[in-house]
């Protein structure tokens, strides 16, 4: 797994795509693998031609699985970080199956911004934990409303269970020992990550508007997976639990 300090050529969003996709999966190795499971609860519950909101979509890597693995699928991306999203629009320039939208997920009114009133399944992956547990609890309602009767909705993200610590700490060292011998052979962390999209003269201005918005680091909160399965059910839906879990993360499924 590795990674250079060079500036990416500027438009080259396949090459940033993979960039971010190395940068993620030095946090997460096991990434794909919920996108693998992520895509067949959608392909057995919804089938293949899902209209599919890709919630707090980044650069779009749950669409862009989503539409390798069902072509016929439909997408709507929503973010609110200029940079990833410019990223994302560069990707899928000229394909007419995805758009992207710009909102805060924190807006009451945020919704009124999609081309649609529901969706077949909305899909999320480590970006949730950047909001509280209250504004998560009223997200989780409003996405209640979104997704059609017999839809889903899934967020793949850091779920820790707090009973188990000694299990805990020792996930984390050796998570930890993996990332250091990534970092000696040249991975980026978040923080260098960005470092090198600011050096792009197409996504420093994005990139400067993107810190302004979020700062530097997420102060949400990270619900215990028992948690998400709880305020799923109390949000609406009709069955909710676990079809994917790491002994730090966790994929939740909740079908309407």
């Amino acid at each position: 797994m590795t990674d250079t300090a060079q500036p990416i050529a500027t438009a080259d969003w396949a090459a940033w795509q993979a960039s971010w996709d190395r940068q993620q999966e030095w946090y997460m190795p096991d990434r794909e693998e919920r996108f693998r499971v992520m895509l067949d609860m959608v392909e057995a519950l919804v089938g293949p031609k899902p209209r599919v909101l890709d919630l707090a979509c980044g650069t779009g890597s749950i669409s862009d699985r989503l539409l390798k693995r069902l072509p016929e699928a439909a997408g709507t991306g929503v973010d609110l970080d200029p940079a990833l999203l410019t990223i994302a629009r560069g990707s899928f320039d000229g394909d007419s199956r995805v758009e992207f939208v710009t909102a805060d997920l924190t807006d009451p009114d945020w919704p009124a911004r999609l081309p649609y009133d529901s969706y077949d399944a909305i899909l999320t992956a480590t970006a949730l934990h950047w909001l509280h547990s209250e504004p998560l609890r009223t997200l989780y309602g409003q996405l209640a409303h979104l997704v059609r009767d017999g839809g889903v909705f899934m967020n793949a993200d850091h779920m820790p269970d707090e009973s188990t610590p000694r299990i805990n700490a020792a996930d984390r060292a050796l998570r930890h020992a993996r990332q250091e011998r990534a970092k000696a052979e040249g991975a980026l962390d978040w923080r260098e990550w960005w470092d090198v999209v600011a050096a792009d003269p197409l996504l420093a201005g994005p990139t400067a508007e993107r810190f302004e918005i979020y700062g530097e680091h997420a102060d949400g909160d990270t619900p215990s997976l028992d948690w998400h399965v709880r305020t799923l059910r109390e949000a609406g839906f009709s069955e909710a639990r676990a079809v994917w879990r790491s002994p730090s993360d966790g994929l939740v499924l909740g079908l309407k």
